[in-house]
């Protein structure tokens, strides 16, 4: 049987008792205030996941618009965008919280009625003030019994603009000497003149998130009001809302946010590295948005493996990113394409292969998927292998290509460097080998072995690319663990971009479409960015081959 996380758990619990008459309805509520980051998308697999592990389960997408000033409908594009292209549908029911304006202004109206909020004159610092602390309980406002006629006309007042901005605000009246510091006459109205997205002027007043959330789900009727663990203790308040209402009261549950290494999630901080140029944009690929890494590379089907791997938990923790990169090279390995691309290029000249020939060598596309078939290598007298590939003085276990050693070209010959040319600088500029005619395909009739083999492009149909290739972020698995006067940005990595020109990929790559995904063969797994044309391919590494010559290295330099 399948073992059921604890939502699942309280789910089929509820429907076995008929809660809710057996419907599962959940939402995704996002605030249009920024980007989608992977932790979002585990969030929206999990919502809609929920709802699709049952007959008739419906999931919602909703805006919490209700801070204009910070809210964007660039925001609500790129959010509707991410969640389709994650893989998820929510029909017809596309909401927001500003639909609910006029419902949500009544109903305040109703709490002022029943004596329940009070409008108040103290100041956003005087609040706090008198809101107390964790171990001292809070003041009653001086405003906190006045009569509720009074409450009426001032709250109606504030509707129509009579107040500047801050002046007032609409309090639940609730319990200044609460445990919970979300209880202590929490402000459920402000005035703020500010134009919004969808509503433009006609507001000047807007409810405060908390008075918000849970009579959307109401007005939705959600079942399940899944969030994360940060709003745990904004539950009473969410509860004491519905029952002072006396509105259908869904479910709050609360789960554990996800936390990567090497990767910050505050929409705060991620503002802060696009606003001071750290990164290129919100979709810069080193970032953690949906949109960031769908640059990078990585496939909707990869995050939503990730998101069903690391489950559902009631605590705080962090994932390693290993485990991130593991879930996208697992499902490129199955889908790329196999191509070779020379990242950066060493001049190989073969001095006994015919000058005015060229052959059309077969090369394998995926051996994943024997249906993806071969497509034709060009190979000629003049190729460019990888730099790295080559060693003058070669260590042990190094088994590439040097002075007087055989290798294999894949998919095409065994060649032996017979001389290595360098410049007045000392700098190497070319190599000059001799090929075995006998050996095409790879093999050799007298059966003997080579050890290394080695990827290659035909320098004269080979074609110019650009290569970004991306490292993490961040040089410290926790970026906030920041020396004293430091902030997180004292954390950045200087070497998490390398842009490399003069690259060369075979050509069947001319004409790639920004999107499409390969691997490059012994390199790792790439992406036409949208930034390359037909007259110039750039690719993006979205994440490299386990590599173990550079493993060998690594262990000797400790």
């Amino acid at each position: 049987m399948k073992t059921l996380n604890f939502i699942q758990a309280i789910i089929a619990e509820d429907i076995k008792t008929g809660k809710y008459d057996g419907r599962v309805h959940t939402r995704f509520p996002p605030e249009p205030n920024g980007y989608l980051h992977i932790g979002h998308a585990k969030s929206i697999c999990l919502n809609f996941g929920l709802a699709a592990e049952h007959p008739g389960g419906l999931c919602n997408l909703r805006f919490d618009d209700t801070n204009p000033t910070k809210e964007e409908a660039e925001y609500v594009k790129a959010i509707t965008e991410d969640v389709r292209w994650l893989g998820f549908d929510w029909e017809d029911r596309l909401f927001y919280a500003s639909d609910y304006f006029d419902q949500l202004y009544r109903w305040a109206v109703q709490l002022i009625e029943s004596g329940k909020a009070y409008v108040c004159d103290l100041s956003a610092e005087q609040i706090r003030q008198y809101r107390g602390t964790l171990t001292e309980p809070g003041r009653n406002s001086p405003y906190r019994d006045r009569p509720i006629e009074e409450n009426l006309k001032l709250f109606e007042q504030m509707r129509d603009g009579k107040f500047s901005d801050g002046s007032k605000v609409l309090r639940a009246k609730i319990d200044m000497a609460s445990p919970n510091l979300n209880m202590r006459d929490p402000v459920m109205y402000r005035i703020l003149r500010a134009t919004h997205h969808r509503t433009g002027d006609k507001w000047c007043i807007y409810p405060m998130y908390d008075f918000t959330h849970g009579q959307s789900d109401s007005i939705e009727r959600i079942t399940h009001s899944i969030c994360t663990l940060e709003f745990e203790n904004h539950r009473p308040l969410y509860d004491w809302c519905l029952d002072a209402l006396d509105i259908y009261h869904p479910q709050q549950i609360e789960f554990a946010r996800l936390n990567l290494t090497y990767t910050v999630m505050s929409k705060r901080k991620l503002l802060e590295l696009v606003e001071e140029g750290h990164v290129s944009g919100w979709d810069d690929p080193r970032m953690p948005t949906v949109c960031g890494l769908r640059r990078r590379g990585y496939t909707p089907e990869s995050i939503r493996n990730f998101c069903a791997r690391i489950g559902v938990a009631k605590f705080d923790g962090v994932i390693d990113i290993a485990l991130l990169e593991h879930c996208v090279r697992e499902d490129l390995n199955k889908r790329s394409p196999r191509v070779m691309a020379v990242l950066r290029p060493l001049k190989v000249v073969i001095d006994n292969y015919p000058e005015d020939l060229v052959e059309e060598l077969d090369a394998i596309n995926n051996p994943e998927d024997p249906s993806a078939g071969t497509r034709k290598a060009p190979f000629s007298r003049v190729l460019y292998i990888e730099r790295e590939d080559f060693r003058e003085n070669p260590p042990k276990k190094f088994f590439r290509l040097a002075p007087g050693r055989e290798v294999r070209l894949r998919y095409g010959y065994y060649i032996t460097c017979v001389d290595a040319v360098k410049d007045e600088h000392g700098e190497l500029i070319e190599l000059h080998c001799t090929y075995d005619p006998a050996t095409r395909g790879g093999d050799s009739p007298d059966g003997r072995k080579v050890k290394g083999t080695i990827h290659w492009v035909s320098a004269a149909a080979a074609v110019e690319a650009e290569v970004r290739l991306y490292d993490h972020l961040f040089i410290k698995e926790n970026p906030d663990e920041a020396e004293e006067g430091l902030d997180f940005k004292s954390n950045l990595n200087p070497n998490s971009l390398d842009t490399l020109t003069g690259c060369r990929v075979e050509p069947s790559l001319a004409g790639a479409e920004p999107g499409s995904r390969y691997q490059f063969e012994r390199q790792g797994y790439f992406c036409v960015d949208p930034d390359s044309s037909a007259e110039k391919l750039v690719f993006n590494r979205t994440v490299a081959l386990r590599d173990s010559w550079a493993k060998i290295e690594k262990a000797r330099k400790w």
